[in-house]
């Protein structure tokens, strides 16, 4: 499976779709990109005449490329179809916010793979701003349900 094979996988699309670029991927790992565009609607009213990205807005980030990209890659081999006949969902994370992220800055995700058993992946996945600073970094957990089972 190609890295733009996982992205083209993703059940989400704009303005929700959070994966520019997966750049990295194996059993084990998993990196890619994002740039917070600055025409985003979020942008309007989440601190006025000074817009910062919502810390929602990063997790969901990080889960799309740290956990569902992941996800999908691990399960290539299944009929794994979340935009037709398979689930995911999230179940635990635990979370820790250090920096902002403002308008038409580029995110890069890194995850790494704690577990995956019985349909929950566990990753440990960090966020880095361009100047490889950390943003945020947390422990997310989710179930991903192939449609075949």
């Amino acid at each position: 499976m190609t890295k733009e094979e996982i992205v083209s996988k993703l059940p989400y699309a704009d303005p929700f779709l959070f994966v520019d670029q997966i750049t990295e991927v194996s059993q084990k790992h998993i990196k890619g990109h994002y740039t917070f565009d600055e025409t985003s609607d979020f942008y309007r009213g989440h601190f006025v005449n000074f817009p910062v990205t919502p810390g929602v807005i990063l997790l969901e980030c990080m889960m799309q490329i740290g956990l569902v990209s992941l996800g999908i890659y691990l399960l290539r081999d299944k009929s794994f179809d979340l935009r037709g006949n398979s689930t995911v969902a999230m179940v635990e994370n635990e979370a820790r916010f250090y920096k902002p992220v403002f308008p038409n800055e580029k995110v890069t995700v890194v995850s790494d793979l704690e577990y995956f058993r019985f349909h929950k992946l566990k990753s440990k996945v960090k966020m880095l701003n361009a100047d490889n600073e950390l943003v945020c970094s947390g422990i997310f957990s989710g179930i991903l349900k192939p449609g075949d089972e």
